[in-house]
């Protein structure tokens, strides 16, 4: 068994454990890290209710984890665009912070399901690129959807969501488990102006294939247009570094033919 199989495979839920569609919806939004590693789409910053209205603006993003976003206008003009790798750091960052010495999420194994979702979280450098706002990062990993482990038994009102009406459904022909959830005092959202939840129903799809949130749509009067929508181009594909770097505009490219003018 190679090493990314040995780290993917199923560990089973203690026996005993009720396996329902709200608890499979929940280990879906928790299982994001081990399911890709780069991913090219398309993101709309608002809801719909089947699919994009056209002339709807949105962004064509490249991501590779992690930190290396590119993203791009439907014109093909560059709107951001970076590896993650040049980050400033000061001297006393390693020694002064415990979070640096963290792992990728990628290369610590979580507890997972009988059906390989991740049941329980391991403590990592978990953190998506963002863009606008903070539902762009927490699109792309909705664990705050679900917390990072199952709340005990006796206290399902911790519970982030209420989670209702648990389906599979398809969307932009990748299949989904759709929801329509109610946020408890429980939910923290990473951003607190920008939650993939306002108050009141919800309706969420998640990818199966990814455990990316493709989409939200507020379902309470007057807040219908609130939401996101991503259309998945394609999972796991090779990026070079050269696809997230900007060009410099204080650096002269010595590959191209540099005239300098004589004096006659």
């Amino acid at each position: 068994m190679s090493t990314w199989e040995s780290r993917r495979r199923t560990v089973p839920d203690p026996p005993g454990t009720p396996v329902d569609p709200a608890a499979a919806f929940r280990n879906l939004c928790r299982s994001s890290p081990w399911k890709w590693q780069s991913l090219r789409f398309e993101y709309w910053d608002q809801a719909f209710e089947s699919a994009p209205a056209p002339g709807a603006p949105f962004v064509r993003a490249w991501l590779r984890r992690p930190g290396a976003l590119r993203l791009e206008s439907p014109d093909g003009l560059v709107l951001h665009s970076t590896t993650g790798i040049n980050d400033s750091r000061s001297d006393f960052y390693v020694s002064a912070t415990r979070k640096s010495w963290l792992l990728p999420p990628h290369l610590v194994t979580p507890v997972y399901d009988d059906a390989g979702q991740v049941r329980r979280r391991p403590e990592a450098a978990y953190g998506e690129p963002g863009f606008g706002n903070g539902r762009f990062s927490a699109a792309l990993d909705p664990v705050e959807l679900a917390g990072n482990a199952p709340v005990p038994i006796e206290f399902p009102g911790s519970n982030a969501l209420d989670i209702k009406d648990v389906r599979p459904a398809e969307h932009e022909g990748r299949p989904v488990l759709e929801a329509v959830v109610v946020p408890n005092a429980a939910y923290h959202p990473g951003d607190a102006a920008a939650p993939l939840c306002l108050t009141g129903r919800t309706r969420l799809r998640v990818d199966v294939g990814t455990g990316v949130c493709v989409a939200s749509q507020s379902l309470e009067p007057g807040t219908e247009d609130y939401g996101h929508w991503i259309r998945i181009i394609a999972v796991d594909e090779y990026m070079l570094d050269d696809l997230f770097l900007a060009q410099s505009m204080n650096l002269t490219d010595v590959r191209r033919h540099i005239s300098w003018d004589l004096p006659a």
